[in-house]
């Protein structure tokens, strides 16, 4: 009788090495950066707040809401609750108050007076320093602890919110369907001597140039790099006059 056959295990294949899609070379990504930074050398994100820890009951705050709603809620509630525990001392019902114009303000009064529960019990009374940490606390995500980091830390970390997910796909620079795939590439494809601001220079971006009905493409610093598929109106001779700037 024939012996069966030893099956033959396949070699594995050899793991490839991770790539990050991009249309753009190296050269061109750190000039994408650069005009960036000389176009605004100082990038300050457009939520108020007065230490670490009002930044993040902002950022709390922003969710599904626009910066300048926000504003218009935060800035008489962070005049008498800017620690834990005065904005614990107000209670749920009261922070409510002060919110009630921006949206789901019931939950997020919740999670505010949660947010602080969690800090005054578990950090001293302290907004942490790390991503682990943060995420713990009620109402943080990845993207608010990102942006506590790179403005109360001055870590170069990367939030995507709806304007980076945008301009990473309709420019090519960071192609992703999600937030993480986007903010993966990004992290990885910038030089790191623009890392500290690249996040607030994207939004902004994003924001009042590349919006997202009409891109303002006769305003673009960047239009003579642009590769994004379609643009609204026909692009000038190269901008230059902010590249011949910094040399």
């Amino acid at each position: 009788m024939e012996k069966p056959k030893k099956k033959i295990a396949s070699p594995r294949r050899p793991a490839r090495s991770r790539r990050w899609k991009t249309a753009y070379t190296p050269d061109e990504i750190h000039e994408i950066f650069r005009r960036f930074s000389i176009q605004r050398p100082e990038p300050r994100g457009e939520l108020e707040h007065v230490n670490a820890f009002t930044l993040l009951v902002a950022v709390v705050l922003s969710a599904q809401a626009t910066d300048a709603g926000v504003n218009k809620a935060t800035r008489a509630l962070f005049q008498v609750a800017d620690t834990p525990e005065k904005m614990l001392a107000l209670g749920e019902e009261k922070v409510g108050d002060y919110i009630r114009t921006i949206g789901l303000w019931r939950n997020k009064a919740k999670n505010v007076i949660a947010l602080c529960e969690a800090l005054i019990r578990d950090h001293g009374s302290h907004v942490p320093d790390s991503r682990e940490a943060l995420v713990t606390l009620p109402g943080v995500g990845r993207k608010t602890a990102n942006v506590v980091l790179n403005m109360a830390f001055g870590q170069p970390t990367m939030a995507v919110d709806t304007h980076i997910l945008r301009i990473g796909n309709r420019l090519g620079l960071a192609p992703g369907r999600t937030p993480e795939q986007v903010e993966d590439t990004l992290v990885h494809i910038i030089p790191a001597e623009y890392m500290r601001h690249a996040h607030h220079w994207l939004i902004l971006h994003g924001r009042y140039v590349c919006k997202a009905r009409k891109p303002a493409c006769v305003a673009c610093v960047i239009a003579d790099i642009c590769k994004a598929a379609e643009k609204t109106n026909e692009i000038p001779a190269p901008l230059l006059e902010i590249a011949d700037a910094a040399q």
